[in-house]
């Protein structure tokens, strides 16, 4: 928590997100969150945070790493625990039609290794949990779901939904992929307003870890497991201390539209299997076990070419949604918060806060859009559907086994010294 003998910050700041909330109160900001929803709650199952992403929450402060850790599931041999994923063929041999097989079903053709904790996973409401201790009671406003963003008499307005108002000096919008703030800052008509269909859709369920180990045994079903196939790919990997397999099974819509207004849907298992026919026995039989499975449409946002707007500002899913097909989406919205609380707290006066939006803008905005174009990417190379790589099993291999480096290795200190930078040299202009 922030330290208790630095006099507070002379400036009130409106967030719409838990972690950058937590790291303005580290720097001892006033802040308000608020939450659409009339309480605490997170959809999904698991998430996972490279190393980037963990150095990122330490920094931020100690105490979210320390919330982190009591939840944090990583592979459970010690052999695998710097390792990402073992990336397998997950079709039949006969059944890969336009193109030759590329290996035969179940063969590894990839072990990606991230240098740092390996593949490392939460369940998304355990941490919710862990992160709700660290927010004090009343900074947080719930059923506050924002309409609009204007700048009246020198402050900040938040109009809301039940048609409430709130003031502050500065916004600070991570309302996620639909965010309307992000609209908001941009414009409706901008093109790149609004999330966009990325052609890719997933079935996302759990599976009771005893129940795995008996269909897969117990190296397949423990570690993290990429399955590869034709316009598909499936990956597992344990939550819960173990207790649980976290199972994401991707498919490519063929006509490249989502028209349904809902995102997420109840699944039937029926058109699952249709989509994994000519699969190997683990894929199938995994799908099989999936308990309460639901299918997921994946969007992301075309690049934004701001990521502020005086005093208001995007963070998080907001400003750059991305698709999870490198496990680095939310981890780029820890080091936003990171970056940004960091510059808040240089700041002395409500004049200095756009200074330290455009900072943040200028250093976040190309390597967070970054990770949103290469996770397209990434799913082509799972998919075979690459136009370089193609099925070369060899080459993709040399490429996967390289291609996350830049994102689980960045030097977070060089970022924010460079933020620092940019900040003051803007200053003294």
């Amino acid at each position: 928590m922030a330290p208790t003998n630095t006099p507070k910050k002379p400036f009130h700041v409106a967030v719409c997100g838990l972690c950058m909330t937590i790291g303005l109160l580290h720097q001892n900001i006033p802040c308000t969150l608020y939450e659409s929803a009339p309480a605490f709650a997170e959809i999904g199952a698991g998430v996972a945070f490279g190393p980037n992403a963990t150095a990122a929450m330490s920094l931020i402060d100690p105490d979210i790493k320390t919330g982190y850790d009591r939840q944090e599931t990583v592979n459970a041999f010690p052999e695998k625990l710097h390792s990402w994923f073992d990336f397998r063929i997950g079709m039949r041999e006969d059944a890969w039609k336009e193109m030759k097989a590329p290996a035969p079903e179940g063969q590894k053709i990839a072990q990606v290794w991230t240098g740092g904790s390996g593949q490392s996973s939460v369940h998304r409401a355990h941490f919710l949990d862990e992160l709700i201790k660290l927010v004090p009671d009343g900074v947080a406003k719930f059923g506050k779901r924002v309409e609009n963003v204007e700048k009246v008499d020198g402050k900040m307005r938040l109009t809301f939904h039940d048609g409430s108002t709130a003031e502050a000096d500065a916004v600070i919008g991570c309302d996620g992929v639909k965010s309307r703030t992000r609209q908001i800052l941009l414009g409706e008509n901008h093109p790149a307003a609004h999330p966009v269909f990325t052609g890719k859709y997933a079935y996302r369920g759990l599976i009771p870890m005893e129940k795995a180990v008996k269909v897969i045994g117990d190296e397949l079903a423990r570690n993290s497991q990429m399955y590869m196939g034709h316009h598909g790919h499936l990956l597992t990997f344990p939550i819960e201390k173990g207790q649980t397999m976290n199972v994401v099974a991707f498919q490519t819509k063929k006509d490249g539209k989502w028209e349904n207004e809902k995102w997420v849907l109840p699944m039937k298992k029926e058109d699952m299997f249709r989509d994994f026919d000519g699969w190997g026995d683990s894929v199938r039989e995994l799908l099989s076990l999936m308990e309460k499975p639901d299918v997921w449409a994946l969007f992301d946002h075309p690049p934004a070419p701001t990521y502020y707007k005086g005093n208001l500002a995007l963070l998080g899913d907001a400003a750059h949604a991305s698709t999870p097909h490198q496990g680095a989406g939310a981890g780029q919205a820890i080091e936003d918060a990171f970056i940004l609380s960091n510059l808040l707290g240089k700041v002395d006066s409500v004049e200095g806060i756009e200074s330290a939006f455009k900072a943040y803008d200028a250093v976040r905005r190309p390597r967070s859009q970054r990770v949103v174009t290469t996770s397209r990417e990434a799913a082509s190379i799972y998919e075979f559907e690459d136009e370089k790589l193609g099925g070369d099993v060899d080459l993709i291999r040399r490429t996967l086994e390289k291609r996350y480096d830049w994102i689980w290795n960045e030097d977070l200190h060089q970022q924010l010294k460079k933020a620092e930078e940019f900040m003051e040299l803007k200053a003294n202009l």
